[in-house]
């Protein structure tokens, strides 16, 4: 196979993005034309869910098709460990030119940023003004289409917001709409688009050729992530009083089945004391970011139709994890995995390559799948995958095989053999999921509300904040999630349970999807679901014996700040 026979991608990722912000998962979602249209050109799936309902190990994971345990990258802080395996190694091994346009809050190695032809940072605050090796090097291979300072300007109201007191802050601004975040990177877009049509290729120094290569680029949307500001053109687009609000229980976190853990999160981030048009307003303007972030997306998918590039090139579409916006009466994240953090809108297309168009599928999926998905696709590499049908079954070998002579040094049985991720279904002929799974935590002791109630302040974004690396290292909780049943719980603990094990956690969480799926009443300590929860323990105890590895990455011993990542700054 040479690389001209091989496919573009367009990987899109968008930042807390939740599930339910889409008409085409929610009835209390927005329409999203450019997202039902690549929906209607590929596989939509209905239950994707986040291996971390976290950025960086989301993203990290999602890279390497490897769950945390396996990484290290378990916090913000624990960025693309030294020597992984990753998606960007791949695609410049085989080959490809590479592009990173958008938020990055991924890769911090010289050797994983010099796998990047181009390298266009920017973040909620704007444009980066120097990467993580301590240099101004976060424009790489191309210069920014729109002028600096017209992003600088776009930005400066954003970038004032950080650190507010309170859960939901935000803003309606009226800066030139070119330079927000959600239009620039699309711009950026388009003119790598058109450069790689032209043949015009990057080689991360500027300079370019004429030979005809494939590009693979991933497109990072920094929003809708706070701090929440919306240009008045989408917050007139998406008004208060039109939105759906989420349905609510009264007294949930009151309910002492509700765990410890969620009432701390429920007490940093709930939106008590403002009244429905206030928590309509705050509501409205996430979902219009996601407007403009869908608006974006129309136009990179325009600029591969006008350039004929579509049919040859694969387009994925995810988050890297939710939101509540409202659900559960509360605002941003927390690290508990209610479906509102974890279930994100998950599109995979690719009109030549015989990907179905139209289809959807309601399996429990990963976005650790995409990596193993798109190899396959390219026609590189299959894996001999298999579902976890029964809990307890004997788990065979994954083998995966290497299918075109890439004459590639990391195309390999043994390499692709350390990626956790499977083919997803439909899109290629990998079998139904029945379950999903997800984590959180470092094996530190549990954060408690007294723990909460001895900082300055126990609401908002200081107490998010200052409180961040203890949630971050709670427990080692895990997550299983089927169509109709959601299990969590922290398997190293054994506080309230019997000997067997078949005692529930005061911590543990089960939830009816069918009944309740708004996820309100925690049904984890009702004696009628002993047999559900069993079965559920067995499909996350399967999960650890597929993926744990003999070696797994050590647990830190001190809990808190510890020591700067490694990074490697040599040439």
């Amino acid at each position: 196979m040479t690389s001209n026979q091989l496919p573009n991608v367009v990987f899109i990722i968008a930042d807390q993005m939740k599930w339910s912000a889409l008409r085409m998962y929610s009835d209390i979602g927005i329409e999203t034309p450019a997202l039902e249209r690549l929906a209607g050109e590929g596989v939509r799936f209905e239950n994707g869910i986040t291996p971390h309902p976290l950025c960086v190990p989301a993203r990290v994971s999602m890279m390497t098709s490897r769950f945390a345990h396996s990484t290290g990258a378990r916090r913000n802080e624990t960025l693309m460990p030294p020597g992984e395996l990753h998606a960007f190694r791949i695609w410049k091994d085989l080959g490809y030119t590479t592009g990173l346009i958008g938020k990055n809050h991924c890769f911090i190695q010289r050797s994983d940023l010099e796998t990047l032809d181009v390298r266009l940072e920017i973040s909620h605050g704007g444009l980066s003004k120097g990467d993580y090796l301590g240099e101004d090097a976060s424009v790489q291979g191309m210069e920014w289409v729109t002028p600096v300072e017209v992003i600088n300007e776009s930005h400066s109201s954003r970038s004032n917001m950080r650190g507010g007191s309170g859960a939901g802050n935000y803003i309606v601004s009226d800066h030139d709409l070119d330079g927000y975040s959600s239009s620039a990177i699309p711009t950026q877009v388009e003119s790598f688009l058109e450069r790689a049509a032209n043949g015009d290729i990057f080689d991360g120094n500027g300079e370019t050729g004429g030979q005809e290569k494939p590009f693979a680029i991933q497109v990072s949307f920094p929003d809708p992530h706070a701090p929440n500001e919306v240009p008045r053109k989408y917050s007139e687009m998406i008004p208060p009083e039109s939105i759906s609000l989420p349905p609510l229980r009264k007294g949930e976190f009151e309910d002492p089945k509700a765990p410890e853990r969620n009432k701390v999160v429920y007490e940093m981030l709930n939106l008590e004391g403002k009244s429905e048009d206030e928590v309509r307003k705050i509501v409205a303007t996430y979902l219009a970011m996601t407007r403009f972030v869908d608006d974006g997306i129309g136009r990179i998918l325009d600029k591969l139709d006008e350039l004929g590039l579509r049919e040859n090139t694969i387009v994925v579409f995810t988050a890297d994890h939710g939101d509540f916006a409202g659900e559960h009466n509360m605002f941003g994240k927390g690290g508990v995995y209610y479906d509102s953090l974890v279930r994100v809108p998950y599109i995979v297309s690719w009109p030549g390559g015989g990907v179905p168009q139209g289809a959807v599928n309601d399996s429990p999926v990963s976005t650790i799948d995409l990596l193993p998905t798109i190899l396959h696709l390219s026609g590189v590499a299959e894996f001999n995958s298999h579902p976890l049908d029964e809990p307890g079954q004997e788990l065979p070998s994954p083998g995966p095989r290497v299918l075109v002579d890439t004459n590639s040094e990391l195309i390999t049985s043994e390499s692709l053999r350390r990626l956790q991720g499977k083919m997803l279904p439909t899109v290629t002929n990998s079998s139904e999921r029945i379950a999903a799974f997800s984590e959180y935590g470092t094996g530190g002791p549990d954060f408690t509300l007294e723990m909460l109630h001895e900082l300055p302040e126990s609401h908002g974004s200081p107490a998010v904040m200052g409180s961040l690396w203890a949630r971050e290292a709670e427990g080692r909780r895990k997550m299983v999630r089927t169509r109709d049943w959601k299990y969590v719980t922290d398997l190293s603990s054994t506080s309230g349970r019997n000997a067997n094990g078949s005692t529930a956690h005061s911590q543990d969480e089960l939830y009816d999807l069918n009944k309740d799926p708004w996820e309100q009443t925690n049904l984890a300590h009702n004696p009628d679901n002993v047999a559900v929860i069993s079965n559920m323990r067995a499909l996350l105890l399967d999960w650890m014996l597929e993926t744990e590895e003999y070696n797994p990455v050590p647990l830190p011993t001190v809990i808190g700040r510890g020591p700067k990542p490694n990074i490697d700054t040599s040439n």
